[in-house]
């Protein structure tokens, strides 16, 4: 599964998940809940660009 990067440069790994967000490890980006925003800064998903 892919990477995908905020603009303030955190990284959300499928393979971690957000378990302190209540997303399970295992989750890949298109299936993150729709309110779920970046942990660190609260960017919202189209904030997000997926790494190569």
């Amino acid at each position: 599964m892919e990477k995908y990067e905020c603009v303030c440069g955190y990284v959300y790994d499928p393979a971690d998940g957000d378990p302190d967000n209540g997303v399970e490890p295992g989750t890949s980006f298109a299936d993150l809940p729709e309110e779920w925003v970046c942990p660190l800064c609260g960017a919202s998903q189209d904030n997000f660009e997926k790494l190569d």
